[in-house]
């Protein structure tokens, strides 16, 4: 029998994705390990694996489409020695979301994730090269409102190019308002579904602590102005390690929530927030606790760029304990963030600003960051937080001992 090429999950969330490209054909020999196809999660475009040897016998799913489910049927593979014939057999399953397979049936599952393509919301199926989807995924643009140029009416690149440069064309007016729909990505459909269920079924409290960064910043400008400084260093490096100093210092506060029990980490893997185009990743620095600054400045400066070409592995944005969550770069003062489930925290880290405070009974001028966390009360009690926000506070405020 034919082996049945899986839409693979790369993610414990996943259940969809876009098949973008085959980079083998109809006929081709395949061997393990060589790239297969290339699939777009809602975090990243990632190649694809072979893990079979064998003759690829019939594509399933043609390169373009969109929201294909796990586990659905994308390919055959012939085994060695297997006519073509045996692939007269197959029947499509009738539902995408399972794999309709028979127990001597062999198959296989892609090692990293593209679906029977899901008819437009608008009642009418747009006809589109999968270049021209593409593009108008990523830059926003609904295809409904573009008219194709190409054979009957099928949307092509330069289409899509054609509506970019006009912008009006993806405007609607309703009752003399103009208004642009932004159809959603796999991303921002992620970030709907996990952020609603975060607030809806997570007993979220919040914790708000100042913390004083005058020495913190006099540090970092004297470790910047050193003639052989790899690197600049930013403020959310230090913040990054003093929370992983933090986390260790309270472990109950480095936890995740699952239905029946509360796992503890012992490593102080941190994820950070980071925003893209079309959403945000959150990919995570393991072990940051025995980590350098300059090593976490790095790592971080990487992780970031890579996080927003889409090239980020699975490995590099899942699991971890806690996240960090750093608005202060484009002056908000002050906010409380999503918890990321099954985590069980989420630190909001405001800009520092100068304000006035009182020492020993004088008025005095401080750089004051004010940062909050928020936390799942059914696996972090109150004063497990309150005491990560202490040790936190002052290692920021103590930022030497960031430096050991």
């Amino acid at each position: 029998m034919p082996i049945h090429v899986l839409m693979p999950a790369l993610s414990p969330t996943m259940t969809e994705g876009n098949l973008v490209k085959w980079h083998k054909a109809e006929g081709d020999i395949v061997k393990a390990g060589q790239i297969l196809a290339e699939i777009e999660t809602d975090k990243a475009t990632m190649e694809v694996e072979a893990v079979d040897e064998g003759i690829l016998g019939r594509i399933l799913i043609p390169a373009g489409t969109e929201n294909v489910s796990v586990n659905a049927p994308i390919a055959l593979i012939l085994e060695e020695g297997e006519d073509k014939s045996a692939l007269d057999s197959f029947k499509a399953p009738a539902v995408a979301a399972t794999a309709n397979v028979t127990p001597e049936t062999k198959t296989t599952v892609l090692p990293a994730t593209v679906s029977i393509a899901t008819p437009p919301s608008h009642g009418e199926r747009v006809y589109a090269t999968p270049l021209a989807r593409r593009i108008a995924t990523q830059s926003a643009i609904d295809l409904h409102t573009i008219q194709g140029s190409g054979p009957r009416g099928r949307i092509v690149k330069a289409d899509v190019e054609s509506a970019l440069s006009n912008p009006i064309i993806t405007q609607k007016i309703q009752n003399l308002s103009t208004y642009t729909d932004i159809t959603l990505n796999n991303m921002r459909k992620t970030i709907a579904k996990r952020l609603t269920e975060a607030k809806q079924t997570i007993p979220h409290f919040y914790l708000t602590v100042d913390c004083e960064i005058d020495a913190l910043l006099a540090l970092r400008t004297k470790l910047n102005a050193l003639p052989n400084a790899a690197q600049k260093l930013s403020v959310n490096d230090f913040i990054i390690r003093a929370s992983a100093l933090a986390l260790k210092e309270v472990p109950e506060a480095n936890a995740t929530f699952h239905d029946t029990f509360v796992r503890q980490y012992d490593a102080a893997d941190v994820a950070v927030a980071v925003a893209i185009d079309g959403g945000l990743v959150t990919p995570v620095i393991r072990n940051a606790d025995d980590k350098s600054v300059l090593t976490l400045s790095g790592e971080m400066k990487n992780l970031a760029a890579r996080a927003r070409d889409g090239k980020l592995k699975p490995e590099e944005y899942q699991g971890g304990g806690f996240t960090l969550s750093n608005l202060g770069m484009f002056g908000v003062k002050h906010f409380g963030a999503i918890i990321n489930p099954p985590q069980a925290s989420i630190l909001a880290v405001g800009a520092g600003e100068q304000r006035a405070v009182v020492k020993d009974g004088q008025l005095t001028i401080a750089t004051v960051m004010t940062c909050t966390l928020s936390v799942d009360h059914r696996a972090v009690d109150g004063a497990v937080g309150a005491r990560f926000l202490a040790a936190f506070k002052n290692a920021i405020e103590n930022p030497l001992m960031l430096l050991v």
